[in-house]
């Protein structure tokens, strides 16, 4: 865990082919700005497999869940595949309430978003693929 729960940050590194992106703090409009560039990089590489990792994140806010939407799109234009980590009930309740839960791909540990990369979201998984 991260020492300020203010902070925001994002570490990425690679496992088993999938990029792992770790995302802590407070995932807000003042991290979503800093953080577009970033993502906007990490979308550029074409037929990529990513997880983000939401595990560490405390607060996510509509400007976060703008970025994750972005980065979505733009991974999936270039044939890239996104799956979310996260067991928060509040960003369960996130998506359910923007309409958002088919959109995303989440998974309730990493283990689980890493075994299910090669054949799909698996049962359990919320898969969804914007047409």
């Amino acid at each position: 865990m991260h020492d300020d729960q203010h902070a925001f940050g994002a570490g990425r590194r690679s496992v088993a082919g999938t990029t792992v992106v770790e995302l802590w703090g407070e995932l807000d409009l003042l991290a979503s700005t800093g953080l577009i560039p970033y993502f906007d990089a990490l979308a550029r590489m074409a037929d990529s497999d990513f997880v983000l990792d939401l595990r560490a994140v405390t607060f996510i806010d509509c400007s976060g869940l703008s970025l994750l939407c972005r980065f979505r799109l733009r991974a999936v234009e270039r044939g890239s595949r996104v799956r979310i980590v996260s067991a928060d009930p509040a960003f369960a309740r996130l998506l359910r309430l923007t309409r958002l839960g088919r959109v995303f791909e989440v998974h309730a540990d990493l283990a689980s978003a890493l075994a299910r990369h090669a054949g799909g979201a698996g049962p359990g998984a919320t898969n969804g693929a914007i047409a």
